[in-house]
């Protein structure tokens, strides 16, 4: 597919303004590594390519192994992530889906909040909307795919 538009040329601020949502998510405190498997499990569900190519490359460049990537659409069937990712990816899901659910099931928020406490959920809620704009703004504008470079990965 063509790329329709390039958002960040076409609205500079609304451009800026996403980038500011994504600074705040960053200084959270929330691990990293959670936020990229996060990223990417939204990235899944709304079929977003260039979403998905960058956060697994900064996952693997951040050390995340191939496994739990590859795994990461299964993650209930999987025993490599912890109590804590787990509770986040199940919120992920729900907060990603909230369109055809109207809601997100109680035990999703009972067991989110034995992991994160209240800062903590609202900052993770606000990964995932995040990530769920820049989804839908790649997919909307067909952005292209494959040419993105971790800032994270070591010279060779």
């Amino acid at each position: 597919m063509e790329q329709r538009l390039d958002y960040r040329l076409a609205s500079p601020e609304a451009f800026k303004a996403m980038l500011r949502t994504e600074e705040q998510v960053h200084k959270s405190g929330i691990e990293e590594s959670l936020l990229e498997l996060v990223k990417s499990r939204a990235s899944q569900i709304n079929g977003c390519a260039w979403c998905l190519d960058m956060h697994t490359k900064d996952a693997r460049a951040r050390g995340e192994t191939e496994q739990r990537l590859y795994l990461l659409s299964v993650w209930r069937e999987a025993r490599c992530y912890s109590e804590r990712e787990r509770a986040a990816l199940a919120w992920t899901e729900a907060v990603t889906g909230i369109a055809a659910t109207h809601d997100v099931a109680d035990a999703v928020y009972d067991e989110a909040r034995r992991h994160f406490d209240e800062k903590a959920l609202v900052d993770l809620t606000l990964a995932v909307i995040a990530i769920n704009g820049w989804n839908r703004l790649n997919v909307a504008f067909r952005t292209r795919v494959g040419d993105y470079v971790s800032p994270h990965a070591k010279a060779r």
